[in-house]
């Protein structure tokens, strides 16, 4: 089996991409895919999100929900607004936001090499959240959500992808968002197999963003090799559905944290157990921190620039060396009592796509008690993390842009 290898996507016709392509169906409710999606009847949000052509308020892991999801993927193509692909190919996928430009490539990877932990991970899964994938996948019998993957830069690869861009892209669009979505078919068999070799000479990838769908993707291989008589292997379900860019491409925002209470200490008494742990500094400014062990604080209508000493910054832990391990370690836990963040209702998370403002509105309207900005989480920390076989603390890195869903899906024997 090879690490990565090319597949016959499901892809919106010709001059449908616009009416299709919709945002990952894991950063909209409910509610906000039922406004997106209306009047619009091919949006792929009626595929990723089918609950929204149903009954308000059901349970969006009902399995109601997953068979309007395959009949919706059923109707679309036959309509003729999905298409297959009759040979496989790779595809360049190049998103542009606020000047930032990203290039990958999507292609199919192994799930063997994944349960082998070659394809590396860095995340625990939430059980409710992974059951809904495996039950997506098997009741479409495909896979519509890519994973995001990483590797370390390599410079015939990137050369090899430069050279697809120079054929006029199959589609190319700007969101709602503002994000531009650029799709180039890689159909050259010479290419392919440059670039499959390429791939199959690294030591690893790395997931990104994604957990729960490329575990999803393990289980669901799993499950039809324990049903089928072929060799494992060699089913369209032993490999998931992937985008792949190179780490210096990639952009990492900051992911910041919300409290809803002080602990039951009063503020005086809270910055008083916060100055005995880190060098606390009143700032006029919204702080957004500039380097690693520095952090923003917004408390009672002001801002607070925190730093660190560097001898309480752990130097041979990757996970605990973390801006992100930092915090919980030295102040949310000690002195705001938060020992579980994945369970805890007492904290929340804000993208640093919302900017610092979005944590001064949830600060002032009463509903959190104090906020924290961070400097983003590096990539050659994720990588540490992954390569130490370790995991890091939950939502340590928000990635932008995000992909689109609807440009190309892998369809499941």
């Amino acid at each position: 089996m090879s690490l990565i290898k090319p597949f016959c996507g499901l892809r919106p016709a010709a001059g449908r991409a616009e009416d299709v392509v919709a945002p990952p169906y894991d950063v909209l409710n409910t509610a906000e895919a039922r406004e997106m999606a209306q009047a619009r009847p091919w949006s792929f949000l009626h595929i990723s999100k089918p609950e929204i052509d149903l009954v308000e308020g059901i349970d969006p892991y009902d399995p109601a929900v997953y068979a309007k999801g395959a009949e919706n993927l059923n109707n679309m193509i036959n309509q003729g607004i999905l298409i297959q692909e009759q040979a496989p190919a790779y595809y360049i996928y190049r998103l542009i936001m606020n000047g930032h430009s990203q290039t990958g490539l999507v292609a199919v990877a192994s799930v063997k090499d994944y349960d082998s932990n070659r394809i590396r991970k860095h995340e625990f899964t939430r059980p409710e959240k992974e059951n809904d994938r495996v039950n997506q996948i098997d009741a479409l019998s495909a896979q519509t959500g890519p994973v995001f993957l990483t590797y370390r830069h390599h410079a015939e690869v990137d050369k090899l992808i430069n050279q697809s861009m120079l054929l006029p892209p199959v589609y190319d669009l700007t969101a709602e968002d503002g994000v531009q979505h650029t799709l180039w078919i890689l159909d050259d068999m010479v290419l392919i197999d440059q670039l499959t070799q390429y791939f199959d000479n690294m030591d690893c990838l790395y997931i990104a963003d994604g957990h729960h769908r490329s575990a999803a993707g393990s289980r669901v291989a799993a499950m039809r090799n324990k049903a089928s008589k072929a060799p494992s292997g060699e089913a369209s379900s032993d490999y998931f559905l992937s985008v792949i860019f190179p780490d210096n491409q990639m952009q990492i925002l900051d992911y910041n944290r919300v409290i809803t209470d002080l602990n039951g200490l009063g503020e005086e008494e809270f910055l008083a157990r916060v100055a005995e742990r880190f060098t606390l500094t009143p700032s006029g400014q919204p702080v957004k921190p500039g380097k690693a062990a520095e952090f923003g604080m917004y408390l009672g209508g002001r801002w607070y620039r925190l730093s660190l000493e560097s001898d309480k910054i752990p130097s041979g832990d990757p996970v605990a060396r973390l801006d992100v391990s930092l915090l919980a370690n030295e102040l949310i836990e000690p002195i705001l009592g938060i020992s579980d963040p994945r369970r805890d209702k007492r904290i929340d998370f804000v993208g640093g796509i919302r900017g610092l403002a979005g944590l001064e509105k949830r600060v002032d309207s009463g509903e959190m008690a104090v906020a924290f900005s961070l400097f983003p989480t590096g990539l050659d920390d994720l990588m540490a993390v992954a390569d130490a076989n370790e995991v890091m603390p939950p939502k340590s890195t928000w990635f932008e842009p995000k992909l689109a869903d609807g440009l190309v899906s892998h369809v499941l024997d």
